[in-house]
């Protein structure tokens, strides 16, 4: 198999790339979730790696989990205890074992949206 999953954040609502968001990735099969990795973004918005590299690769269903409520925070855009976008999942299925899946998330203290990118 030569898939493999990549991810990147960007904070629409200031224009730039979001960096220091924790991101974790589970497997899912059933009611059963198994956790396959994380990573934090840098600079860039983008984890240094593939999330999901190549060996690790394995088509089925998945679920990234990014700490959107840390980075809001930590940038100034909210406050208090209860956030409208905390932790943001996203599942979504891999079924071709030779793709290169990439999940992306475009991040407001008041939206999100995700697609399958390039």
């Amino acid at each position: 198999m030569s898939g493999y999953l990549t991810t990147h954040v960007l904070d629409t609502a200031r224009g730039c790339p979001a960096q220091g968001i924790a991101i974790t990735l589970h497997r899912i099969e059933g009611d059963s979730r198994t956790q396959v990795a994380q990573a934090v973004t840098n600079a860039d918005g983008r984890t240094d790696a593939p999330i999901l590299p190549q060996d690790a690769f394995a088509p089925g269903t998945y679920e990234l989990t990014f700490a959107a409520g840390d980075y809001l925070r930590a940038t100034g855009q909210v406050a208090g205890d209860i956030l409208f976008l905390d932790e943001v999942p996203i599942r979504f299925g891999m079924a071709d074992p030779d793709a290169h899946y990439h999940v992306p998330l475009l991040l407001s203290p008041f939206g999100m949206s995700t697609y399958r990118g390039s």
